[in-house]
């Protein structure tokens, strides 16, 4: 077999060749694998808006590439490995765009999602019925066109803010747009005025954006309730022309009532009606008024509107044309015996009768003729027409008043004769005449007084009674009348007739008779308090006559009481208990001698002494009580017989009285001196107090607060207040009585001051106190020729400045009273200071020392011969005191003293005085 030739062989080896290099590639391929990716993969985009895709690939180097979608597109960015393009006016609910690449002879590709969403822009609310009836069924439709996708839309039916239905789309198909909500809801009454709607809710925040709500625009539903039966209406059957009559048209069972509409006409008159609504009851009222063009019968329409429904009554009306009768007199107003004619017409139709007696025929007059009379006077004549309309008969009528003029006549019917009226209340006098015209009536006292006000009201008094003559007159004449006004009141007791006190005398005859005023003339009675019988006729007066009686007059008009006071009088008579025989008279008692005396009036009593001290004396009385005088009270009242006389008008009484006088214990300065003196050591006596009285009085004096001590000498301690009582049958006085007692003066004390020595020129005082009652007067003796001495105001001290050598000496002070005097010295010494001359040398300190020496041993041999001197400490303080001198004082003063007698001489003074002064230079 031959070989294959060079050419076939060439094309063997290149297809070999090509093989080779494929399958290099498809292992690197295999090595290395290459995609493709679009980004977003998914997206969902709203309708109409725009969107970029990212179409790229891994291969190194790829052919080509691509993005492949039918929606528009706006722009496109290019690279090596990748697509940018911009897609705009995405509008298909559901697009897959593709993005592909060529590599190595592969076609990568991805797929991608463009979904598009459309918000609920449009939410309609299909229009609701205008009218909607209670109880039935009507449709609530939504739409919510292009909204979508519907799987995400969610739609609410409200009433108001009520939620009716709700309805979720969710697992519908993404590519469903749009969405209806249809629902049958019952009307209700609460439902009219309510507002429906419908919102709609697309929920995209699953896909990462938000939730998107809109709301239809609200229906209001309007429903009504109209009842099936028809209205009521209300007319008269027979309506007379030019009359108005009132018209009414209801209906129950409207809602809303205030929604319903009304009309109401008479034939093609329309009436214009005022509706008055009560709950769901509508009532139309109105006035119907025909004219004469409308008579006949017609027809009244009331037709009410609801909803678009409507309901119908219509009645039928007559109307007819009945003019009122007419009344004519020939003469309205005649004299009498004057003819009068009256005439009685009606219409055309009617038929007329005057008092009863029917005219001829329809259309005809009836008539009458008569003679006046005064019996015609107001006088009326009656006009009746009658007319038969629709089988019913109207009548008319009219009526006239006949007036006949005549003179005034009074008669007791219309003005009595007499008349009686209760005094108090108002009354109207009534004195009417007939007449015509009305004669005017006027009533006065014949004597020209007093005026009666006809027909007036006014009060009744007393001064109205009497006779009037009452005249009426008119234009015809006049009528004259007299009349008699009686005034009746009840009885009256005055002090003239029935006077409040009587006074009888007691012995002679009276009686108890009162007098009332009042009428009809009233009986009087009169009773004593306390008793049922009626005084009556002559009585011998007695004391037990004497009273308060009640007297009452009665009448028809009532009744009257009175209280009469009867007082018995009679003469004067003594009683022993009222007037003693025996009296005593105690001084400054204020008693006076009480006689009193029975009698009526009162007696007057009169007490003159008769006979020794007492003649002629009058002797006080007490007055009787009350009393407004008060009697002088005597200071003295001689004692004796006196004879008491009582007189009143009715006669006198004579009584002889017996009076002694005694007086209460009376003590004063005089027989007891409120101070007292008594001197200390006399012999203890009683005070010296007595009293005056009778019987004569006993005193006793005793110590007030401290008990008196049994002493037989007087003391200082019995001095104090006393308290002294005098005592009698008729009281007791007490007085105060202050005790002093008095006593010899003794000087208890006399000191020098510096208790020292004093220099010269130095100061010292003495100092004197004395106890003495009453006080002692000081006086002082000093040493002759010492001058510049001073005294206190009292003397008690005696005060020397810049004393000098004559001031040495002895000094005395005495004190002196009424009871004595004391005195006691004392001796004050004025020392000067030792002057030292220094002779100078040995020699003047031995003669200093040797006066030393003789200074000690005059001291040690002169040593108070009566005590002794100690030296302390001489060196430093240079004063020497003698410690048991007696009768002596340290510093150069001696004191010593006695007691003397009132006027007794001066007594020496006892003992020596010495002293010693160490002075230091």
């Amino acid at each position: 077999m031959p070989g294959p030739s060079p050419g076939l062989r060439r094309g063997l080896l290149g297809l070999w060749a090509a093989l080779g290099l494929g399958l290099l590639r498809l292992s690197a391929v295999a090595q290395e694998p290459f995609w493709a990716d679009l980004q977003p993969r998914v997206a969902l985009v709203e309708r109409g808006g725009s969107l970029w895709l990212n179409c790229s690939t891994n291969c190194p180097r790829p052919e080509r590439g691509g993005l492949e979608t039918s929606l528009r597109r706006n722009g496109t960015q290019r690279g090596l490995r990748w697509l940018a393009r911009q897609l705009v006016d995405i509008r298909e609910p559901e697009t897959q765009p593709v993005c592909f690449f060529r590599c190595a002879r592969r076609t990568l590709q991805a797929r991608g999602l463009i979904r598009t969403f459309q918000r609920p822009d449009r939410v309609e609310l299909v229009p609701l019925p205008a009218w909607q009836p209670v109880g039935e069924n009507f449709t609530l439709s939504c739409r919510v066109p292009g909204a979508g996708p519907r799987g995400s839309l969610t739609l609410t039916l409200l009433r108001g803010a009520q939620e009716l239905i709700r309805r979720s789309f969710a697992g519908e198909p993404p590519r469903a747009r749009g969405a209806v909500l249809t629902a049958t809801v019952l009307a209700r009454r609460e439902d009219h005025g309510a507002n429906f709607s419908c919102l709609a809710e697309l929920d995209l925040r699953p896909q990462g954006l938000g939730l998107f709500e809109n709301t239809s625009a609200p229906r209001e539903l309007r429903t009504f309730a109209l009842s099936p039966d028809p209205p009521r209406l209300a007319a008269p059957r027979l309506l007379e022309v030019g009359s108005e009559r009132p018209v009414s048209c209801a209906l129950d069972g409207l809602f809303p009532a205030s929604e319903a509409g009304v009309y109401l006409a008479l034939e093609d008159q329309r009436l214009s009606p005022d509706i008055t609504l009560k709950g769901d009851a509508l009532m139309a009222t109105a006035t119907a008024t025909a004219s004469a063009e409308q008579e006949g019968a017609r027809q009244l329409v009331c037709t009410v509107t609801l909803g678009g429904e409507s309901r119908e009554t219509r009645e039928n009306v007559t109307v007819y044309s009945f003019p009122a009768p007419l009344l004519t007199l020939s003469e309205p107003n005649a004299p009498a015996g004057k003819t009068v004619t009256v005439i009685c017409e009606g219409g055309a139709r009617a038929v007329v009768a005057l008092d009863g007696i029917p005219a001829a025929g329809p259309g005809q007059p009836a008539q009458l003729q008569l003679n006046a009379t005064e019996n015609d006077d107001r006088r009326g004549f009656f006009c009746d027409a009658t007319l038969e309309v629709d089988g019913e008969t109207l009548s008319k009528n009219q009526s006239a008043e006949l007036r006949v003029l005549f003179a005034p006549r009074m008669d007791d019917s219309d003005c009595p004769g007499s008349w009686t009226w209760s005094e108090g209340p108002e009354q109207t006098l009534h004195c009417e005449a007939r007449g015509n015209p009305a004669p005017s009536v006027h009533c006065a006292r014949p004597d020209g007084g007093a005026v009666l006000a006809l027909g007036l009201l006014g009060p009744v008094t007393r001064a109205l009674a009497g006779t009037y003559r009452c005249t009426a007159a008119n234009i015809q004449g006049e009528a004259v009348k007299d009349v008699t006004l009686t005034v009746e009141y009840a009885p009256a007791l005055d002090s003239v007739g029935c006077p409040e006190r009587l006074t009888w005398l007691e012995g002679t005859e009276a009686s108890l008779s009162c007098v009332a005023h009042g009428v009809p003339p009233p009986t009087v009675s009169c009773v004593r308090s306390g008793e049922e019988n009626i005084m009556e006729g002559l009585l011998l007066v007695a004391r037990e006559h004497a009273g308060t009686y009640r007297c009452e007059a009665t009448n028809a008009r009532g009744s009257a009481a009175k209280n009469v006071v009867v007082t018995v009088e009679y003469g004067p008579r003594f009683e022993e208990l009222s007037c003693p025989s025996n009296w005593t008279w105690v001084e400054g008692s204020g008693r006076l001698f009480s006689c009193e005396v029975d009698g009526r009036p009162e007696p007057s009593v009169q007490c003159i002494g008769s006979g020794g001290t007492s003649e002629g004396v009058p002797l006080p009385l007490a007055l009787p009580e009350p009393s407004p005088g008060v009697p002088s009270i005597p200071s003295e009242l001689p004692p004796g017989v006196y004879i008491c006389n009582a007189t009143n008008r009715h006669g006198s009484m004579v009584k002889t009285v017996s009076v002694s006088a005694e007086s209460p214990p009376q003590m004063n300065e005089s027989t007891c001196p409120s101070h007292q003196t008594w001197l200390e050591g006399a012999e203890a006596t009683s005070l010296a107090c007595a009293a005056r009285g009778r019987p004569f009085p006993q005193v006793r004096c005793s110590r007030e607060g401290v008990p008196q001590p049994q002493r037989l000498r007087v003391s200082r301690e019995d001095a104090g207040t006393y308290r002294c009582l005098a005592t009698n049958v008729h009281g007791t006085e007490a007085r105060t009585v202050t005790v002093g007692v008095e006593y010899r003066p003794i000087v208890t004390e006399l000191t020098a001051s510096p208790s020292g020595g004093v220099r010269p020129g130095g100061n010292f005082t003495l100092t004197c106190r004395a106890e003495a009652w009453p006080p002692a007067q000081i006086s002082w003796r000093a040493p002759p020729g010492a001058l510049n001495i001073g005294l206190s105001s009292n003397n008690s001290t005696l005060s020397v400045a810049g004393a000098m050598g004559s001031h040495g000496g002895e000094y005395e002070c005495a004190a002196t009273n009424a009871h004595g005097r004391h005195a006691r010295r004392i001796t004050v010494r004025v020392a000067g200071p030792w002057l030292w001359v220094a002779v100078g040398g040995a020699a003047g300190g031995a003669a200093l020392l040797a006066a030393g020496a003789g200074l000690a041993f005059y001291v040690q041999s002169t040593a108070c011969k009566k005590g002794e001197y100690n030296v302390q400490e001489a060196e430093s303080s240079g004063e020497a005191v003698c410690l048991n001198g007696a009768g002596g004082s340290g510093g150069g003063t001696g004191v010593e003293g006695g007691t003397e007698a009132a006027g007794a001489a001066e007594a020496p003074a006892g003992g020596e005085v010495f002293a010693i002064q160490l002075t230091s230079a």
